[in-house]
């Protein structure tokens, strides 16, 4: 085994704190990977409080890893010591059905393995996930990081980059499209640099007046305070695609009227039921579309990564110490971050020996 250290809950009530643990030995497909940096998503915070009702404990959160090569199973030959990589969402699926056939590992119809807070496919051991010192994941879920990406800032791509990526590759967004972004946070600022980067026309969608000047520095032509029936009566039938990142129930009728016919929706940020529900004769009259998409698959991650790395995009980060995650956490609630909190794992100590 290999001995371990990082932060954990071990409830839904309990700050993290931290946590000795082990890591599965190297198997022969296996790469081990010493952790740099973890990017803080918020499906970390709605995990760690059991939010969703799924959540596993002990509970060590992250999947938005970034890192090293320390150790490479005997079968491993894509990656080498000294590499640097990264690990998302997901660790592991059946790679048998047809989803996985076709590189959609993250819709298994046997279901993915994720990251953490759920059980090695093989032997039945929890996963862990990436606010720790290391990590040993099969290296067919392990993903090259370009060279001339920063390795922190690079970190987010693994989930809120590829949260946005793929629903906008999936609709084969381009020049000449109009897109909206509605929410401008880790998912939103991302939605924005991949729609631009795209060749679309990209407008946000905001409560916030406050917001406009960050959303043109990042590339959007115009934006439209949402709370405002004359902007919102003002855009009516405009967008071919509207990105919709905000993840709590919110009213999406509004945003579903801004859409040209046959436009769509794409749903990235609510886990749960819409509230209102969407209007049936929004979609009807108009041809509408409503759509959702989680992350992506491993080729298309690398891919986006690609992408970045052609177009110079990574995420607008915090840097903080792992000893400040509970206060991080915090801060995401309220919305206190632009836009990413990433963990220095330079800053995880590794727990004192005994006497």
């Amino acid at each position: 085994m290999n001995p371990s250290y990082g932060f954990a809950c071990s409830d839904a009530s309990e700050p993290l704190k931290p946590w000795s643990f082990e890591r599965r030995d190297v198997r022969d497909d296996d790469v081990r990977i010493e952790i740099t940096h973890c990017g803080v998503c918020h499906s970390d915070i709605h995990q760690a409080r059991n939010d969703w009702g799924w959540a596993s404990y002990p509970l060590v959160p992250g999947h938005e890893i970034v890192g090293r090569v320390v150790e490479v199973g005997s079968r491993v030959s894509g990656f080498k010591v000294g590499d640097a990589v990264g690990v998302g969402c997901m660790v592991d699926s059946c790679q048998e059905c047809p989803s996985c056939a076709e590189g959609l590992e993250q819709y298994c119809l046997n279901g993915m393995t994720q990251t953490y807070a759920d059980k090695d496919r093989r032997d039945g051991t929890p996963t862990y996930g990436g606010y720790s010192n290391q990590i040993v994941v099969r290296d067919k879920f392990v993903l090259r990081m370009p060279d001339n990406l920063d390795l922190a800032a690079a970190a987010p791509l693994l989930c809120a980059g590829i949260t946005t990526f793929s629903p906008l590759r999936h609709v084969k967004l381009g020049k000449g499209h109009k897109l909206a972004v509605v929410g401008l946070g880790g998912l939103g600022h991302m939605g924005i640099k991949f729609g631009v980067a795209m060749g679309a026309e990209v407008t946000l969608f905001t409560r916030s007046p406050s917001k406009e000047a960050e959303a043109r520095a990042l590339g959007v032509t115009n934006v439209v305070l949402s709370t405002d029936e004359e902007q919102m009566k003002a855009v009516a039938g405009t967008f071919d695609f509207i990105l919709d990142t905000v993840p709590v129930p919110h009213d999406v009728n509004p945003y579903v009227a801004s859409l040209k016919r046959d436009g769509t929706l794409i749903i990235v940020g609510v886990v749960g039921p819409l509230d209102p529900p969407v209007s049936g004769a929004q979609l009807i009259i108009g041809r509408k579309s409503v759509i959702g998409s989680l992350i992506g698959g491993i080729k298309e991650t690398q891919e986006m990564l690609d992408f970045c790395a052609e177009h110079g995009i990574t995420c607008d980060i915090e840097t903080i110490k792992m000893a400040d995650i509970n206060d991080a956490f915090e801060r995401t609630v309220k919305g206190d971050v632009h836009y990413r909190f990433v963990i220095d794992m330079a800053s995880l100590e590794a727990p004192k020996q005994a006497a």
